[in-house]
């Protein structure tokens, strides 16, 4: 049956209009198998639906997991007992780096993402998110940037600084060979990969929502990856800026860092820990998310205190940001600043608190399942408690000047992102398997893995809490045996072994499954609520239904029959390619039928072209690495060529008699969306240019120019700005040409800009250079090129867009109804004219102003 009103409607009521019999045509559902299919033989590296994306996503995340954690278990080895040799302090310090960045930035964040591309479009009954392809190609640039990093360790040039990297041991003089550049240019590469999975997450979210499903109505799952997803967005720059200005201090000798010139290693601290702490909970959120999901559907009951606890998801977003400086009570910062941050780090624990009660209640209140991922529940709700209440511990300032790089603190961490995050994760790979080969996961192994994960993790870091406060310091690779801490490291040791022996079993277990073992599983095994348990094929969901209230399965038990049959929205494709409807971001009303591009051989490359280019430059092939960019650079324009089509077909019934337009402009249309949440994530790393600059001024004041001299005059302030607005200006009228199809006249304007904007850069350049500075002889110049270098990878940026635009105008693929190439160009132009213009201020004004 269908949905059908008499008359087409151009607009959503948001009422869910009366089923009547009316059959689907034929061969609909083949025509959707068809278009959806995966490609075969080695044309499935192609692939970028979002159950082959994410399933890759997740398999390689975990193998990090396993090779990181291999890692652990021989730094185990090393301390089970005093004076050992089984490994050298510097193979240690490399084991140690390789497993806490593998942990935290290659197994952490990506599986959260990845369990996000995979489930959220089942969440949403959207058929895949936003930009598949943009989804392909962050999977395979974290693959091929992960394995190239673990793969340092071969050859001896693993990074050996610590995950978290604190210069000055990091610079050129203490860390001169490329060790230090695997982490910097590898992690700050793979940072990159994972805000655009931010970017597809964002979007995904508010534009492909199921009609019906205002913000009220959204699961709690799909609003902890929107708001992990905004945290990334304003904490990740953070260390890629981080990252960015060590590699250059590296290369090019700039003293960001040094003190002798002007710089401060705090510096790096400031923007790691600003990333580094809003990271604890960008890893969290998502895994609470999967708890808020599992507890109700275990419980057979819905969730106490919904809407708290989507507060309280935003409220530890917004907390996390307060909380960087927790980090470094121990650095000597002024007592005021302690006090806040030490009130912050407290009050975190209340948004926290409430999502632990919400699902205590919840548990209470309901006839709980008691399944594997009940019992890995359990387990996380015990350890995470521990973690948090140790996490007050060292929030209390005097005590954290006692713990301070001590066990106790290893202790913590592992509490909180073991308990935290492993646990769900593991919860929800027994929950959420059926939906990958319609199997269940042993019960008897599942029970198994747990109680030895569960005990053998207790033993392996419980002991640790009593060594840190026995005085045992963190990263050190032996110790005395007279200090009483031997048999603390050996039971350690142990418990870490028997922890692994859990993960062990649930590997066996997922390779049983794989090989068509275990039982097989119902459409919905749990009796779950929400849509993720909708009958799926490759195209996801048959229709979109239209959503009513939380748990639409639990509301309408017939919504399975109803949506299998093509009973709701989109019941076929009736543009003949892959599709998807796009919501209005709060009310969920259909807009548009958006169009999703399917496989392409560009992602895979541009992928592998982009990891070959970070790589070429850590091994120092500087001019090698120019032909992998070139070539990443030209496949990411071959896959966006053919994407902007235009209105190519008339408006289309999507079910129910609703008629939607298939292409919209501006605000409407999703790729402005992702191109305004790229802005946001450019302005942050600005920002954190800008608090580098006004760091370094305020440590070192006299290095900075006084009262204009050593500045260059101000007739140069006046040109750069002059040259930046025509930038603005003439993007602005170049859009008013569009709107009138004045094809000479956008050409025109667009040339206009480019010149305006390479006059700018070169203008900023000279206005530097009059100084007599260098980069390399003071924090100042450091950081005011910087500054101008970061400007000129704008120009650079906008030097590509703008010839791609002026490209697609010649090839009479731009005018007023076929436009967002050029909505997304001018958004680019514009932001870059202001921060250009921002930039120039600064420099040429704040060391005349300040006193």
């Amino acid at each position: 049956m269908t949905l059908r009103t008499d008359e087409p409607r151009d607009e959503f009521s948001g009422g869910r209009p009366t089923p009547s019999p009316v059959p689907r045509p034929e061969g609909e559902e083949e025509r959707l198998r068809r278009l959806w299919r995966l490609p075969r033989g080695i044309a499935l590296l192609t692939a970028v639906n979002n159950t082959k994306v994410g399933v890759w996503y997740i398999g390689t995340a975990l193998l990090f997991f396993l090779i990181a954690g291999l890692l652990a278990l021989v730094m185990r080895l090393q301390l089970a007992v005093p004076d050992n040799d089984l490994l050298d302090h510097n193979t240690y310090n490399q084991f140690f780096t390789v497993h806490g960045t593998g942990m935290m930035f290659l197994f952490a964040v990506p599986i959260v993402e990845a369990i996000g591309v995979y489930l959220l479009p089942s969440f949403l009954a959207a058929r895949d998110l936003p930009f598949p392809r943009l989804s392909a190609f962050a999977f395979w640039a974290y693959f091929f940037g992960g394995i190239a990093f673990f793969c340092s360790l071969i050859f001896g040039a693993a990074p050996d600084g610590g995950w978290f990297m604190y210069p000055p041991l990091t610079s050129y003089e203490h860390s001169p060979g490329i060790n230090a550049d695997f982490w910097l240019l590898g992690i700050g590469f793979i940072e990159i990969s994972a805000i655009a999975g931010a970017i597809e997450i964002v979007v995904g979210i508010l534009r492909t929502r199921p009609p019906g499903m205002t913000l009220d109505k959204l699961p709690i799952y799909a609003w902890s990856m929107l708001v992990m997803a905004g945290m990334i967005i304003f904490a990740f720059p953070a260390v890629i800026v981080a990252t960015a200005l060590l590699e250059i201090e590296r290369a090019f000798h700039w003293p960001f860092f040094i003190a002798e010139k002007g710089g401060d290693p705090l510096l790096w601290q400031h923007l790691f820990w600003f990333f580094g702490h809003p990271e604890v909970y960008i890893i969290f959120l998502p895994a609470a998310g999967l708890v808020s999901m599992m507890v109700p559907t275990l419980a057979r009951r819905p969730l106490i205190g919904h809407d708290l606890v989507v507060l309280a998801l935003v409220g530890t977003g917004f907390f996390s940001f307060g909380l960087w400086v927790h980090h470094m009570f121990a650095t000597g910062i002024p007592s005021l600043s302690l006090s806040f941050f030490s009130a912050a780090s407290m009050a975190v624990a209340v948004p926290s608190g409430i999502q632990v009660f919400a699902w205590i209640a919840t548990l209470g209140a309901g006839r709980v399942q008691w399944t594997v991922a009940t019992r890995f529940l359990f387990g996380f709700l015990f350890i995470f408690v521990l973690g948090g209440l140790t996490g007050v511990m060292v929030a209390v300032v005097p005590f954290d000047w006692q713990a301070h790089d001590s066990y106790f603190i290893v202790a913590h961490l592992h509490y909180v992102l073991i308990g935290g995050m492993v646990f769900p994760v593991f919860a929800g790979l027994y929950h959420w398997w059926p939906t990958l080969n319609g199997r269940l996961l042993s019960e008897r192994l599942g029970s198994w893995a747990f109680w030895l994960m569960f005990i053998g993790f207790n033993v392996a870091f419980f002991p640790m809490h009593i060594s840190g406060l026995q005085g045992m310091p963190r990263r050190v690779y032996t110790y005395p045996g007279d200090l009483g801490w031997n048999l603390l490291n050996m039971v350690s040791t142990v418990g870490a072994f028997v922890l692994a022996l859990g993960v062990l079993l649930v590997l066996v277990d997922m390779a049983r499954s794989a090989l068509g073992r275990g039982e097989k599983a119902s459409d919905n095994p749990w009796n779950a609520g929400t849509l993720e348990w909708l009958p799926n094929e490759l195209y996801a969901v048959r229709s979109i239904p239209h959503v009513t209230g939380l748990y639409p399965l639990w509301d309408n038990p017939d919504l399975p029959r109803e949506v299998r049959e093509g009973a709701h929205f989109l019941p076929g494709a009736p543009t003949d390619r892959r599709e998807t409807i796009v919501t209005s971001p709060i009310e969920a009303k259909p807009q548009y039928l958006m169009p999703l591009p399917g496989p392409h051989w560009a992602p895979f490359l541009a992928g592998l072209f982009t990891a070959t280019h970070f790589i070429s430059l850590t091994l120092k092939f500087y001019y090698f690495s120019l032909v992998p960019a070139v070539l990443a650079v030209g496949l990411v324009i071959w896959w966006l060529w053919g994407l902007d089509k235009g209105a190519d077909h008339p408006p289309q019934d999507v079910g129910g008699g609703w008629r939607v337009p298939v292409y919209v402009q501006g605000p409407k249309n999703h790729s402005w969306w992702g191109m305004v949440v790229l802005l946001l994530v450019d302005g942050t790393a600005f920002a954190c240019l800008v608090f580098t600059y006004l760091f370094l001024w305020t440590v070192s004041p006299d290095v900075w120019p006084t009262d204009g001299d050593g500045l260059p005059g101000l007739p140069w302030l006046a040109g750069g700005l002059a040259l930046w607005g025509l930038a603005a200006l003439a993007i602005g009228w170049a859009r008013s040409a569009v709107d009138r199809n004045r094809h000479g006249r956008v050409r025109l304007g667009l040339i206009v800009a480019w010149a305006a904007m390479v006059g700018g850069i070169l203008l900023d350049t000279n206005a530097q250079m009059q100084t007599g500075l260098v980069g390399a002889d003071s924090a100042y110049g450091a950081i005011a090129y910087m500054l101008v270098a970061w400007q000129g990878f704008h120009v650079a940026v906008m030097t590509l867009m703008l010839g791609y635009t002026l490209a697609r105008s010649a090839a009479g693929l731009l005018h007023s109804e076929r436009r967002v190439t050029f909505d997304n160009t001018m958004l680019m132009g514009w932001y870059s004219a202001a921060q250009g213009g921002t930039a120039l201020l600064l420099l040429h004004l704040f060391p005349r102003l300040a006193i």
